[in-house]
């Protein structure tokens, strides 16, 4: 310190600055040469005193150094963004900037907000000035506003995005205004992110223009590929007719031409006035057929010739296949196949069967061709017998003949269908029973078997009604069983209503009661029974049924009666179950 405030009068004291020159260079290599691991300590001290920083050895340390650059001659203003320069000392007219200890850590940042343009400095000395901070960081770049506070800290907008990076560098650097040692002369700076409105503003803006400026470049991209829309059609004219029949006569404007005229008939542009001329485009339409069935004769006749050479190479083809697999049947004879080893063998064998696989896909690919050009020329011979003068009474009398056996056939096949369906309805007449006092008697029976089920099932319900109340007041925690008993309940009561509606309703009464007893038969039968079971027990109470007539019942009640396996193996048994609950659903 006391160097640089002589060094600024040396023409006063010349003497005394060069002896405190010499004292603080041994001093300075004292300390320095105690650490010699840090270049960067040696270096910076032989800077600020205008010497080539030099190593114990002689080497230089800097390849570039100026002698314009020493602190004793005064250093002009530096960039800190400048390679080699970040962390040395910066010397502004009203200032000097003290690099911080490159040991410590970098200090702490904020995240960086969207479009930052603007930089908190905090640490500046209370004597700092606006015109300082212009002159400290308007080296970095251009500067928009300054508000400073009276605390020590301001907030610095620059033009640009780029000048921000530069600044956050100076953060850490201690700053002294001339050469006091004053308190209120000195301060450590702290630079930092700052979130400010018109950065944020300005940011928003720019992406709202990048976003327009893509979705513009989008549409760009959609209208170039988007397919052209088609030309619009022309309102009628005279002068438009005259030229769309010159185009429906050229052939390569024919289709667009044919379009127009669509159109214009379509609209309904055809009057009493220019009816003759629609009429001559329409006539040169029909004219254009010629040309397109000469066109079709010419694109047949290429696709012949292409067909002949098609089946000619295949059958070249066809050739060299026979030949290949010859050889390979030659091969396969005892006097060629001994001497082959077995992997050999083993690889003739199996491209003798891939060779003979596609030889007869090729054939059938050639019997196919033949046998379609023979279709073709049957179709052509029949075409040919037909001819337009054979179109006489006889050929219409041997159309007739053929139309009318045809429709005798369709009318004996009509009849046939009607007698089996009558021999069907005669049989299922005969299955019923023709005496009324035998079906009385069963009726009765089936009615107070029913009866007597009924009441069975009114019993159990009061049963289990009261067991419920008793294990209602009893249990009151156990749930479950509640559930189940409720579950149960139910299940009566369905029982009971579907009984009762089959004994009101007496349509068909001996199907209702044998579904009755089936259901309340296998109802107690869990795990289903055989129809021969049930048949067995259904034959105690009407002698006169059959195991198709039961087969025939359960079949007709799918949502109360389920034909299931059981079994496996030799075991294997069909079972019928009552399934009429499964519907309820249970609390």
């Amino acid at each position: 310190f006391t160097v640089g405030i002589l060094a600024e009068n040396q023409t006063a004291f010349p003497g005394v600055v060069s002896e405190l020159m010499c004292v603080s260079v041994i001093l300075g290599i004292r300390n320095i040469s105690m650490d010699m691991s840090n270049p960067n300590a040696w270096a910076t001290a032989m800077n600020n005193l205008g010497m080539a920083p030099m190593s114990m050895t002689g080497q230089p340390l800097l390849s570039d150094f100026d002698q314009g650059l020493g602190m004793m001659t005064g250093i002009g203003p530096m960039n800190p963004m400048m390679p080699g320069l970040g962390m040395e000392i910066i010397h502004c007219k009203s200032c000097t900037l003290f690099p911080p200890n490159p040991n410590l850590p970098f200090p702490a940042m904020r995240e960086r907000p969207p479009g930052c343009k603007t930089v908190f400095v905090g640490g500046l000395p209370e004597n700092a000035t606006e015109a300082l901070i212009v002159e400290v960081f308007g080296q970095l770049g251009e500067i928009i506003a300054i508000r400073k506070s009276k605390k020590n800290f301001c907030h610095i907008r620059f033009a640009e995005e780029f000048t921000v990076d530069r600044a956050l560098f100076l953060s850490g650097y201690r700053m002294r205004l001339g050469s006091s040692t004053d308190k209120k002369d000195t301060g450590r700076l702290h630079v930092d992110f700052a979130q400010a409105r018109d950065d944020l503003y300005e940011w928003e803006c720019r992406q709202r223009l990048y976003a327009r400026e893509e979705r513009h470049r989008r549409r760009m991209e959609e209208d170039r590929f988007r397919p052209p829309s088609p030309p619009p059609i022309v309102h009628y004219s005279d002068h438009e007719c005259s030229q769309l029949g010159d185009k429906i006569k050229d052939e390569a404007a024919f289709a667009e031409a044919v379009n127009v005229l669509l159109t214009w008939v379509e609209r309904g542009e055809v009057n009493r006035r220019n009816a003759n001329n629609f009429y001559s485009m329409i006539q040169s339409s029909n004219s254009h057929i010629r040309q397109l069935m000469s066109h079709k004769a010419a694109h047949e006749k290429e696709l012949e010739v292409a067909k002949d050479k098609f089946k000619t190479a295949l059958s070249g083809i066809l050739a060299q296949f026979e030949q290949i697999v010859s050889v390979f049947h030659a091969a396969s004879k005892q006097k060629a196949w001994d001497h082959f080893s077995k992997a050999q063998r083993k690889n003739v064998d199996m491209w003798r069967k891939q060779a003979e696989e596609i030889r007869n896909m090729q054939n059938e690919e050639l019997m196919g061709i033949r046998r379609e050009e023979e279709m073709e020329m049957s179709d052509d011979d029949m075409e040919d017998t037909h001819d337009p003068d054979d179109s006489g009474p006889v050929a219409q009398v041997e159309a007739l003949k053929e139309e009318n056996d045809s429709l005798r056939c369709q009318l004996d096949a009509y009849r046939n269908e009607v007698e089996l369906l009558k021999q069907e309805q005669g049989k299922n007449q005969e299955h019923t029973p023709p005496q009324h006092s035998e079906e009385d008697t069963i009726r009765q029976q089936q009615l107070t078997f029913l009866q007597q089920a009924l009441q069975g099932m009114q019993k159990q319900l009061l049963k289990m009604r009261e067991e419920k109340k008793q294990r209602e007041a009893e249990l009151e925690k156990s749930v479950e069983d509640k559930q189940q008993l409720e579950s149960q309940v139910q299940k009566l009561n369905y029982m009971l209503i579907w009984y009762s509606s089959l004994i009101d309703s007496c349509i068909d009464v001996s199907v209702c009661s044998s579904s009755g007893i089936i259901s309340t038969f296998l109802h107690v039968h869990p795990f289903g029974a055989s129809i021969e079971y049930i048949f067995s027990y259904l034959q105690q109470l009407d002698t006169k049924i059959n195991t198709g007539q039961v087969g025939a019942l359960l079949g007709r009640l799918p949502c109360t009666f389920r034909q299931e396996l059981t079994g496996v193996g030799a075991s294997l048994e069909k079972r019928w179950k009552f399934c009429g609950f499964e519907g309820i659903k249970t609390k």
